[in-house]
C-alpha cells in the first residue's frame, strides 16, 4: 500500500465528516442544539454547539488543505507507483498525424 493511497483515503474520510458537521449547521440557530433540548432545558446550549460546529468545520477544512498538499508532495517524490508514460519519462509519447488530403484536380480549370 503505497504513501499516495493511504493520503487518498484520509482525505476522502476527512471529505466526509467536513460534509456531515456543515449539514448539520442550521443558520437560522435550529441545528444540532435544537435537536438535544428538552423543553426548556439544553444539553449544551446554542452557543457552545455552535462554537464547536464552527471549530470543528475550520479543523476538518484545514486538515483536508494539509492532506491535499502531503499527497502532492507524495507524487512529486516519486515514492508512488506511476501508471502513466508521463510520469516516468522514458518512452517518448508516440503521435500518429495522418497525411494531409489532397484536393482532386480538375482537368478542366487546370492551365498548365
Amino acid at each position: 500500500m503505497s504513501t499516495f493511497t493511504i493520503f487518498l483515503a484520509l482525505i476522502i474520510i476527512v471529505a466526509f465528516l467536513l460534509i456531515v458537521v456543515i449539514m448539520v449547521q442550521n443558520p437560522k440557530g435550529g441545528g444540532l442544539s435544537s435537536s438535544f433540548g428538552g423543553g426548556g432545558q439544553q444539553v449544551g446550549g446554542v452557543q457552545k454547539t455552535g462554537d464547536f460546529l464552527d471549530k470543528s468545520t475550520w479543523t476538518l477544512a484545514t486538515l483536508l488543505l494539509v492532506l491535499i498538499l502531503l499527497s502532492n508532495i507524495t507524487i512529486m517524490d516519486g515514492s508512488g507507483i506511476s501508471e502513466s508514460r508521463v510520469f516516468e519519462g522514458d518512452e517518448e509519447i508516440e503521435t500518429n498525424i495522418p497525411a494531409p488530403i489532397q484536393a482532386p484536380v480538375d482537368p478542366e480549370t487546370d492551365n498548365n
